[in-house]
């Protein structure tokens, strides 16, 4: 009797998990599932992780794809420029399926054929886009005409354009350069060029250098010439007035010259003693004579 109960009870078990794979699945985090009728998708794509109720197959059947996003990268191939230079350029991108009820009828589920129509279109748009480029844009001496952001973008829009006309639904998310490099036939010729252009550049440094040297040579020669006239006149100038001071003094001493001799001797005593020396002179000899002119106090004189 117990043996027949445990038998019963492991033939429902088996029997609601048997219904549970028949009538429900699970949709996990990463995922997003889509449920086809006689494989036609009948509704929303299902992005929410959880269980769901389905009918059994050949009713229904469920599709479920990776929606994290998907890195990629093209093989690399040689690619004219605009001015017919070969560079190898390779390039990656990160992709998500954005519309599963689009993704699923393009590629029926696979995503392995997704990336091989992905990198058809990349390859078809990395090939237009550097076409329409010089090398100089790709390589050169100054990083400022470098053009890699600009050219980037453009790609990713030439190919999210294509994704979205064909109602692939698909999204990339980012694309960039892995590498880019020259064909050992280029190279040499490149270098050579790039050579020429930083020698350019260094002889229009040289060249603007000079140039400004020599304008502030001019600009220095011409403020010294005016400071050198600028102090001759002041020179100038000040002599005549010296000269005129003399001519006028001279003229009063004319009137005089016993004073005029006097206040000379007076200045040059004046001088002498303000060197605070001990002087030993003949009063007889001018200026110095003017000591023996002295006034002197008598013994009388005295208190």
């Amino acid at each position: 009797m117990k043996r027949n109960l445990l038998t019963l009870v492991i033939g429902a078990m088996l029997v609601v998990i048997f219904a549970l794979l028949l009538f429900v699945f699970q949709v996990r985090q990463s995922e997003v599932a889509i449920v086809t009728t006689f494989g036609k998708p009948t509704a929303n794509p299902i992005t929410e992780p959880g269980a769901y109720f389905k009918w059994p197959w050949p009713i229904q059947n469920v599709y479920k794809f990776d929606k994290r996003v998907q890195n990629f990268e093209d093989k690399f191939n040689e690619t004219p420029t605009a001015d017919s230079v070969m560079i190898i350029v390779t390039i990656y991108t990160g992709w998500e399926i954005s519309d599963a009820r689009e993704f699923y009828p393009k590629f029926l589920g696979s995503v392995p054929a997704a990336q091989r129509t992905l990198e058809s279109i990349m390859r078809n748009a990395k090939n237009a886009v550097v076409a329409s480029h010089n090398l100089s844009d790709f390589v050169n001496s100054d990083p400022q005409q470098l053009k890699f952001d600009q050219i980037q973008d453009e790609i990713k829009s030439h190919v999210q354009a294509e994704l979205s006309t064909n109602d692939y639904g698909i999204k990339l998310d980012f694309l960039g350069f892995k590498k880019i490099e020259l064909p050992e036939s280029v190279s040499a010729t490149v270098f050579t060029r790039m050579t020429a252009e930083r020698q350019q550049i260094i002889n229009s440094l040289q060249y603007d250098g000079e140039r400004q040297a020599s304008e502030i040579k001019s600009a220095a020669d011409r403020q010294a010439v005016g400071v050198i006239n600028n102090a001759t006149a002041d020179a100038i100038r000040i002599k005549g007035e010296g000269e005129a001071a003399s001519i006028s003094a001279l003229k009063i001493y004319e009137q005089n010259p016993e004073l005029a001799i006097y206040l000379q001797s007076l200045d040059t005593l004046q001088k002498s003693l303000n060197q605070k020396t001990t002087l030993i002179f003949d009063e007889r000899t001018p200026p110095f004579n003017l000591f023996s002119h002295l006034p002197t106090n008598s013994p009388s004189s005295n208190p």
